[in-house]
């Protein structure tokens, strides 16, 4: 038997076993059927897959808002891929353009980039705003999700 993953799927939130020796063959979700994110991988999901995500995934989600212009954010960037890397099945990690998701970003109340946000279940559980240096990112992600 293969060593599997959780992945929520970003149609309807639903969790799956994702087998880590899928070699690039497209997974699909035990549910609704759509193709589901490779593990590890930071997304940029539409706002509906966004909401499939924080309301009805069953990982912990980390959203970094970010804006493209935001020189902190540029600097975030692969701390937050390498986490999603590491943190695969345990959380899954998306990303936000405030400037394109201005709904979403003010749903969330967002007033600087970066900022990032760990929800379960459509409860916020803690936010942090700013860059940091990736050892002490980790251990704050790791504290809340």
């Amino acid at each position: 038997m293969s060593d599997k993953v959780k992945i929520s799927c970003l149609e309807c939130g639903t969790t799956n076993n994702y087998p880590l020796d899928a070699g690039g063959k497209a997974v699909r979700c035990g549910r609704c059927k759509a193709a589901l994110p490779v593990p590890g991988q930071v997304l940029e999901p539409s706002a509906s897959q966004a909401a499939a995500l924080i309301q009805a995934g069953g990982l912990p989600l980390l959203i970094d808002f970010y804006s493209p212009t935001c020189m902190p954010c540029h600097r975030m960037h692969p701390i937050v891929e390498s986490l999603a890397k590491r943190r695969a099945g345990e959380l899954m990690v998306i990303k936000v353009n405030t400037d394109e998701n201005a709904e979403l970003a003010s749903a969330f109340r967002i007033q600087a980039v970066p900022t990032f946000v760990v929800v379960r279940r459509g409860t916020e559980i803690d936010r942090l705003s700013g860059a940091m240096p990736e050892t002490d990112f980790s251990l704050w992600v790791a504290s809340r999700a």
